[in-house]
Formats: C-alpha cells, sequence, structure tokens
C-alpha cells in the first residue's frame, strides 16, 4: 500500500528489462516509456502520434531526457511494443499501483472483462484482458491476457495471484462464478460477492427459487435496502435482499467460505416504460444489505469507469494494434495513463478534458508523470 514517499513512476520504468539486442539500442527504453506515456496523457492513440508528438515537444522532453538519438521513430515505438515482455510489465504496473494506492479496509475490486475489438489479427481472435479495478482508489491494479484458446475462468486466478488485495471485497461477474475461483479469493484472505446466472444450472435455478419465495413472503431473515438514481430522464430503483439461511442449499459445502446469497431487483422507468430484472449472487459476506449493495454497484461502475472511458476517452476500441504482444502491452499503457489521470485533482474535468489541459500546459503535463 501508500508509502510516505513511494517510487516514483520513471524508477518503476527503469526497472523494466530491455527487450532489444544490446546493439540495436539507439534509444533508452525509459525515454520511449516516458514519451509514449505522456503522448496518451496528451490524447495519443498509436505510434505515429507518439512520434509526431515526441517530434513536436522536443525542446521540451530534452530538457528531463536523455535523447542521444533524437526522438524514436514510429517503427521504433512499434519494435519496442511488439517485444517487450508482457509480464514483466505487469510486473512494473502491479509495483507502481500498490505505491500508490491508498489502504482502504474492505475496498471492493471489481474483476472483468474486455475484448480489444480491432486486435483481430489473420487466424487469431480478438485480444481479451481481464483487469482489476479498485472502486474506492478509482485505479485500475493490473490485467492478465485471457489464453487464445481459455477464457476468463483461468485468467482470473492469474490475476488474483498476482495482487496483493487481503481483507478487500472482490466482486465478479457470472464467468468468475466457480468454485475454485471461491477457493482462490478465500486463500488470499479476501471476501466476494459472485453474480449468478444460468452457467451454474441447478444452483441458478434453487437460490432464484428460495430468494424469490422469501422476498414474496417478506420473510424476517432477510436483509434488505433500497436504492434510486434519476438521470436524463431515467429513474432506477434498487431493492437488494441478502439472508444467511444457507441449510436448503446442497451444494454449501462445495463453494469455500460461501455465508449468503443475494438478490437485487431492479426497475427502469424511462419515457413511460417500465423494466424490471433480478439478479442473483453468491457471496461470503455476512448478510449486510448495504454492502452487498455497494459490492453489486460498485462492480457495475467498472463499465462506466473504466471499460466506457478507455472506449470514448482514450479510443481503445478503435486500435489496430495486433503485432506481437503490441496490442497487450498498449492497453496497459492506456491504463496506466488512465491511473494517472485519475489521480490528479488540480484539475476539475473529465479525462477528456485533463488530456487537453495536458497537451496545453508543460506545467500541468509534467504533475502528471510524477516522475
Amino acid at each position: 500500500m501508500q508509502n510516505a514517499s513511494p517510487p516514483s513512476l520513471s524508477h518503476h520504468l527503469k526497472q523494466l528489462p530491455d527487450p532489444r539486442l544490446h546493439r540495436r539500442r539507439r534509444h533508452s527504453l525509459h525515454d520511449l516509456l516516458v514519451i509514449a506515456i505522456t503522448s496518451l496523457l496528451c490524447g495519443a492513440e498509436h505510434f505515429t502520434d507518439m512520434a509526431d508528438f515526441g517530434r513536436a515537444k522536443d525542446d521540451w522532453f530534452k530538457t528531463f531526457l536523455e535523447l542521444p538519438h533524437g526522438i524514436p521513430s514510429h517503427d521504433t515505438f512499434r519494435r519496442v511494443f511488439m517485444l517487450l515482455d508482457p509480464q514483466a510489465f505487469l510486473d512494473c504496473f502491479l509495483r507502481w499501483t500498490q505505491a500508490l494506492r491508498t489502504a482502504i479496509p474492505g475496498e471492493l475490486v471489481a474483476l472483468d472483462g474486455k475484448t480489444l475489438r480491432c486486435s483481430l489479427a489473420a487466424g487469431k481472435s480478438p485480444v481479451h484482458l481481464v483487469s482489476a479495478w479498485a472502486a474506492q482508489n478509482r485505479l485500475v491494479l493490473g490485467q492478465v491476457k485471457v489464453d487464445e484458446k481459455s477464457n476468463e475462468i483461468t485468467a482470473v486466478p492469474e490475476l488474483l495471484r498476482a495482487l496483493e488485495l487481503a481483507g478487500c471485497l472482490v466482486a465478479l461477474d457470472a464467468m468468475g462464478c466457480q468454485k475454485e475461483i471461491a477457493r482462490e479469493i478465500r486463500e488470499a484472505d479476501v471476501d466476494y460477492v459472485l453474480a449468478l446466472k444460468g452457467n451454474q444450472g441447478t444452483l441458478h435455478d434453487e437460490v432464484k427459487t428460495f430468494l424469490d419465495d422469501a422476498v414474496a413472503r417478506q420473510e424476517k431473515h432477510l436483509h434488505s435496502t433500497t436504492t434510486v438514481d434519476k438521470d436524463h430522464g431515467r429513474i432506477e430503483t434498487r431493492r437488494y435482499w441478502i439472508t444467511e439461511r444457507l441449510g436448503w442449499l446442497a451444494d454449501r459445502s462445495e463453494w469455500e467460505g460461501l455465508r449468503s446469497v443475494g438478490v437485487v431487483e431492479g426497475q427502469r422507468w424511462i419515457h413511460g416504460g417500465v423494466t424490471v430484472q433480478r439478479r442473483y449472487y453468491l457471496t461470503s459476506l455476512s448478510a449486510d444489505a448495504t454492502t452487498f449493495a455497494r459490492a453489486v454497484r460498485g462492480h457495475w461502475s467498472v463499465e462506466n469507469q473504466l471499460h466506457w472511458v478507455l472506449d470514448v476517452g482514450l479510443n481503445e476500441d478503435q486500435s489496430r494494434v495486433r503485432t506481437g504482444h503490441a496490442a497487450q502491452n498498449l492497453a496497459a499503457l492506456r491504463k496506466l495513463a488512465l491511473n494517472l489521470l485519475r489521480q490528479d485533482t488540480q484539475r476539475q474535468r473529465g479525462i477528456r478534458g485533463k488530456q487537453k489541459n495536458a497537451g496545453w500546459d508543460h506545467r500541468y503535463l509534467l504533475s502528471l508523470l510524477k516522475l
């Protein structure tokens, strides 16, 4: 967690091993990465942008970088990100975020997957990444690539083992609702809230039947709370119920640490129409409806606070980078830039606004870098 004076981003970047042959290193890896990150902070999207940005600010970069051979070309940026070991980059990312992160007891960490849609290469599937989002710190803690011949079920435990989440609360969607994942989470001294859908077959049906009946009867063992949101002509009421009464559940012992089950009912009023939907969950939490509601809503927030921002603010879905490790490494670099922008409190603006300010003001840009 956060130290009194955590090592700078520059310190962590200098620990990365350079994948290039020594005789072919005309530009330092540290200089190249700093230019790449800085360009993303100002709205760059691809390797040509990075090279153009570097040339446009050549004199400024020379005030704090070495640049013995000037600004790298776009081919150099592409080649380095193609070769850079994504595991080494992830380790660097994790060390930096752990130093930046503030200790918050019971912090919600949402794990969710996202496909880089334009990273599709001939004969291969597009790159799919599982990311960890710390809701209260507003930080991306790390990411893991899903193997092409696998799925999120194998990637989630790998990411969990890489992170330091003791004392936190992890929320996952239905793909992560697996007995092995529940065991991994509890062994790390972490609580979980797992979305339960039809992929669990009879378990989903049993939980649904029990909770729907208990809600209809308004049984006293249920703990509940309600939230109401109003925005742009939409009114959404969410009702949460949770219970520790699990004696009826035959598979209870197979789910490590399972303590309660819950249901969320969402009612939406949009332009006179009403929709109602219920979602069901397994959790290691006690029957505290307020904590349960925070976990469920926090996991939903990963869509608009992380994935939506990556697509709209950093244009991730339009990136056609696909060779070698470039797509995965560039995705990690976007998340690193997003963390820097999120942590800034000088400018009360959205991500796009901060990117504009960074492009206009060198002092502000340098403060974002935290070198």
